[in-house]
């Protein structure tokens, strides 16, 4: 999961808890050394409540200036005919590919969701009476999510096609498209209906490696996953297309507890790490997961995980542990 080019990254720390736990990714990205040039870019519910917009074309040509993003979170402005802000940026760089991997001892799976299609394709109409979503599948949307999953299974142990196909007519061609990638990457592969998939992350998470599915599914089943590791406060992402990509803890924005110095920013720094190995450093990323890694077995740790360290208690053990190798 790599890319060559610039190393100029948009800033986007967002709404909620997201400044804060972008504060500590770039903590860490200051502490390991990384080299980038930090781009910062205001979006969201914060600049929609004082300028009536969440996003201009300005800063989107200014991200797109960028191609690459480390986002903190964000809340969408309560307004019922307003995108997602999110989502707008999905479609316009075209971020086919979202990335979710979740680990812990004995654990190490990776859901591959379709990031711009199924019921998130922004084709509704709204009624008093009645509302309708167009859910849309394609072969081409299908068979680009399906090659990149293989790429990832092929250095691992297998390949698992997540769909409804027994009930949607749609499913049926997403699930015959990445059966074809993988039959002609020579991939071993295996397919499960989403509930039964749902079941046995549960279960028996174990019996997972790779799964691909779309949309809607990955959404759900990628925050039931980081419920069996612990919570949504670990686990990072990354949204890739062909020429961009955008790094994310899967977290939301978290208004909740926003200033109170209880959000876990393992999620954002993982995020960053996954960014530093997308832009070629692979040793940087991997530095900053042992740190992580090494925080987490010391228990210095968030509450969400049991633990009862602040934000930046968990930030500066995390710097620690790294300067410490330096």
């Amino acid at each position: 999961m790599s890319s060559q080019g610039s190393k100029r990254v948009a800033i986007i720390g967002g709404d909620g808890i997201g400044p804060e736990v972008m504060e500590s990714a770039l903590a860490v990205l200051k502490a390991v050394g990384a080299e980038i040039e930090e781009v910062p870019v205001e979006i969201g519910f914060g600049k929609w409540k004082h300028t009536g917009s969440a996003m201009t074309d300005k800063d989107l040509e200014l991200i797109k200036d960028c191609r690459c993003v480390l986002f903190g979170a964000i809340t969408t402005p309560p307004d019922a005919n307003y995108r997602s802000v999110l989502l707008r940026l999905r479609k316009e760089l075209d971020l086919y590919a979202n990335i979710r991997p979740f680990s812990k001892r004995g654990l190490d799976l990776i859901i591959v969701r379709e990031n711009t299609e199924g019921l998130y394709s922004d084709l509704e109409e709204v009624g008093d009476e009645e509302a309708r979503t167009i859910r849309v599948i394609t072969r081409t949307g299908s068979k680009r999510i399906a090659e990149k999953a293989c790429e990832l299974a092929a250095s691992r142990r297998r390949l698992t096609i997540v769909h409804k196909a027994n009930v949607l007519r749609s499913d049926r061609l997403f699930l015959n498209t990445c059966r074809e990638v993988a039959e002609d990457r020579a991939i071993p592969y295996d397919d499960m209906l989403v509930d039964a998939a749902a079941y046995y992350l549960v279960v028996h998470p174990e019996k997972f490696d790779v799964l691909v599915t779309t949309n809607l599914f990955g959404d759900i089943l990628s925050d039931e996953a980081a419920g069996v590791i612990g919570s949504l406060g670990l686990c990072a992402s990354a949204n890739l297309g062909e020429r961009y990509a955008l790094f994310e803890p899967i977290h939301g924005s978290a208004p909740d507890i926003a200033g109170k110095g209880l959000a876990n920013p393992i999620g954002a720094i993982r995020s960053a790490a996954m960014m530093m190995d997308w832009l070629g450093e692979v040793e940087v990323a991997r530095r900053i997961e042992e740190a992580v890694v090494r925080s987490i077995d010391n228990g210095t740790t968030t509450h969400d995980i049991g633990g009862s360290c602040t934000t930046l208690k968990v930030t500066e053990a995390i710097v620690s542990h790294l300067q410490s190798w330096s």
